[in-house]
């Protein structure tokens, strides 16, 4: 087969881009050119794992040297009070605004993935990203789809709501979420479509701020996790399950806590979620007084809090390298985290901050997979009680052995690349 050029257009956070390094990773080794379409403030790291890189921008240029994904780390720090809300108030205090800064740097970018796509000239555009970028669809070449949300993303009337939380067997609430989340959006979106066909993208479809693909559609959920639809999704959509990578650097346990009793436990809430300072002291605080050890990814703002005697971390960690070696993992609930908690057999508890966080972790929850917990109001006794259940439960920890070995079994980010690669050798549907 011949070598083919396969453009990665990840959205500028760690968690889409590291889903794209996994899958591009296997593609690169089987001689593709594997190109990234990054924002400046990535430049360096895709090309440090292998990578060519074209740069871009979603806005203004800032006046000092951004951090990689600067704009987001800002936007989240800015807008942290709006996480003690409800998922409902959420809606208009942080989901609206956010979906006006994505289509801002949808707008702002367009014209420079033009002039990327006509440079590269790729047989294959591969995109992660929530809303549409038109220059995507109107360059005529073939381009994938990749989900790497919650896949409530991908609606479904017998569903619950996206970004909600809410349960699947208590519909009470999903009425009102779901109107108060159309009328948020409703301006916003016709404007968006407006601009997407102008820019020579096909209208997007109703209620929706993304296309799908005509060629290849991907989402990655396990199956034990999966939802059940009521609408088959059509012949181009995949469910990979799980997309690991492996370039993420060793990581063994450090001498501080290696001979240290107790659980070793991982704390991540994301490098965005663990902006928000005061809620990471106060789980330090709490995490302190159980009789266990922790791995702590201190994200952004590593700076600015300290870490207890019993726990260890650094502003960013090989997540992957140091999911093997814990117990048990405290996570925001991110899409990643979850699908390789389950790809590698960790029990999981849950403390969703924003977006589909709630919503991973809520049907983690009710599956049984791992607890939810409140984020800002859990108690020491609370939290202590979900990590003792969590380590203490012989058939969870049976139920996950038998995922994690059914899933390494079949690597998503290999079935992604197959996949791919077909698209972009034979320039039609993948429907099987």
């Amino acid at each position: 087969m011949a070598a083919n050029t396969i453009v990665f257009f990840p959205e500028g956070a760690f968690g889409p881009t590291n889903n794209c390094v996994g899958i591009g990773e296997v593609l690169r080794d089987r001689g593709h050119r594997v190109v990234f379409v990054i924002e400046e403030s990535f430049a360096g790291t895709l090309e440090e794992k292998g990578f060519e890189e074209r740069l871009m921008r979603l806005g203004p240029p800032p006046e000092q040297e951004e951090e990689p994904g600067q704009f987001w780390k800002d936007f989240i720090r800015d807008t942290a009070p709006v996480f003690r809300k409800t998922t409902f108030e959420q809606l208009g205090e942080f989901i609206a605004p956010t979906w006006e800064a994505l289509l801002d740097g949808a707008r702002y970018v367009d014209e420079r993935l033009v002039e990327i796509f006509d440079e590269l000239e790729p047989d294959a555009i591969v995109e992660d990203n929530v809303c549409a970028f038109p220059a995507i669809p109107a360059s005529g070449r073939p381009w994938v789809r990749i989900v790497s949300c919650n896949p409530l993303e991908i609606k479904d009337p017998e569903l619950p709501p996206p970004y909600s939380g809410l349960p699947i067997d208590d519909r009470s609430e999903w009425d009102a979420f779901r109107a108060e989340y159309a009328r948020g959006i409703g301006e916003m979106r016709m404007e968006f479509d407006h601009f997407c066909r102008d820019r020579g993208a096909p209208a997007l479809p109703d209620g929706e701020l993304i296309h799908p693909s005509r060629w290849l559609n991907l989402y990655l959920y396990p199956r034990e996790l999966d939802y059940p639809r009521s609408k088959p999704l059509g012949s181009t959509w995949h469910n990979l399950e799980s997309s690991v990578r492996g370039s993420d650097a060793p990581w063994s346990v450090p001498d501080e806590l290696a001979e240290g009793d107790g659980a070793l436990i991982y704390l991540s809430l994301g490098s965005l979620g663990s902006a928000d300072v005061p809620l990471m002291e106060r789980l330090v605080e709490s995490l302190a007084e159980t009789p266990h050890r922790y791995v702590v990814s201190k994200g952004p703002q590593h700076e600015a809090y300290e870490l207890a005697p019993n726990m260890t971390g650094a502003e960013f960690l090989p997540q992957v390298s140091v999911l093997p070696h814990v117990d048990l993992v405290i996570t925001h609930g991110g899409n990643n985290t979850v699908t390789e908690c389950m790809h590698l057999g960790k029990p999981m508890m849950l403390l969703p901050i924003f977006w589909d966080q709630h919503d991973n972790a809520q049907r983690v929850h009710e599956t049984g997979f791992g607890e939810r917990l409140s984020t800002y109001s859990f108690t020491d006794s609370e939290i202590a009680g979900a990590i003792d259940r969590l380590l203490g439960d012989r058939e969870l920890h049976a139920r996950l052995g038998e995922t994690s070995k059914r899933l390494q079994g079949n690597p998503g980010n290999v079935r992604a690349a197959d996949l791919i690669e077909r698209v972009a050798e034979t320039g039609e549907p993948a429907t099987d």
